[in-house]
């Protein structure tokens, strides 16, 4: 286990991605997945209110209908870490006082009378005072409906004048940030903002940790017909540094004998600021390369081979 910042969270350091739920999963198979990751020491449950919001003919709050109703299951509330987000509803967008209190429905779904990390999910409207949206995360700490509160998607600067808010007006702080990190996507991270992490104590759980199934090598030059909806986004990749990212994950996976997702995600775990980072599985085979993960440590001379293809 591996604790989260400054929290009293102790997690795997592999978080269960939940934005397949109630997607490209359906109701039985989230079920297996939750069951399978839970049954193997996994306890760090990750979703939001948009998800999924994006797919034609699906509305905000189905992943966390779904994990709600599993979290109902005799053991399974106390048993788990419970993450989700506010700010991208795309009904309820942004992170004013009124949107942030919409937590009550988060809560609703979850079936749950606490969230244990509720994250901003974007600073996306700066027209917000930070004083206002973290004033309101401050009332449901307070009214013990949220244990700790986190940021996704903010910038180095931003996230700083957000702590130094909290810390002005007596406010809960941001314990932890969820960038968007993995072996080809390292610009926004690296440097400035990792290095705040860093000298703050943040934990840090990283999206899109396999680059929308390009790291898993599902993925190759030359293939028409991708057959997955995140293939687009996995197809941006196949660009001179994606494909030798792919040669030095080919290579390790082979000497291993591992799946190419669970080296990038080891590489992920190897990094200083980096606590858990966040997958999905739509199936327990895919589950059980993201569990491997969690054990798998690479060498000194593995993790540079990867950083320099990726260079």
């Amino acid at each position: 286990m591996a604790q989260l910042g400054s929290t009293a969270l102790d997690v795997l350091p592999i978080c269960l991605g939940g934005n397949v739920f109630g997607w490209t999963a359906d109701r039985d198979k989230s079920f297996a997945v939750l069951d399978g990751y839970v049954a193997a020491g996994g306890n760090f449950v990750d979703t939001a209110d948009a998800y999924s919001a994006w797919a034609p003919g699906n509305a905000g709050g189905l992943s966390e209908a779904v994990i709600g109703e599993w979290l109902r299951a005799p053991g399974n509330r106390d048993d788990v870490v419970v993450a989700t987000k506010v700010g991208r509803m795309p009904q309820r967008r942004g992170l004013s006082a009124a949107n942030i209190k919409a937590a009550e429905d988060s809560l609703r779904r979850l079936g749950t009378d606490r969230i244990d990390l509720y994250y901003a999910h974007g600073d996306d409207d700066p027209t917000i005072p930070l004083a206002e949206t973290l004033g309101a995360f401050d009332d449901l700490v307070h009214a013990s409906k949220v244990r700790y509160i986190a940021a996704s998607n903010y910038t180095a600067p931003r996230l700083a004048e957000a702590l130094a808010v909290s810390r002005r007006e007596g406010f809960a702080e941001f314990t932890a940030l969820q960038p968007k990190y993995n072996r080809v996507e390292r610009d926004e991270f690296e440097g400035e903002l990792a290095d705040l992490c860093a000298a703050e104590n943040l934990g840090v759980a990283p999206y899109y940790a396999l680059a929308k199934g390009f790291l898993t090598g599902k993925y190759r030059p030359g293939q028409d017909d991708f057959g997955s909806p995140r293939a687009e986004g996995a197809r941006a990749h196949l660009h001179d540094r994606g494909l030798r990212v792919l040669a030095a994950l080919d290579e390790i996976a082979t000497q291993r004998n591992v799946p190419l997702a669970s080296i990038a995600l080891s590489w992920l775990r190897a990094q200083r600021t980096v606590t858990t980072p966040i997958a999905s599985a739509r199936t327990t085979d895919q589950l059980a390369t993201l569990l491997l993960a969690a054990e798998l440590e690479l060498t000194a001379e593995e993790v540079q081979r990867l950083d320099q293809a990726s260079t």
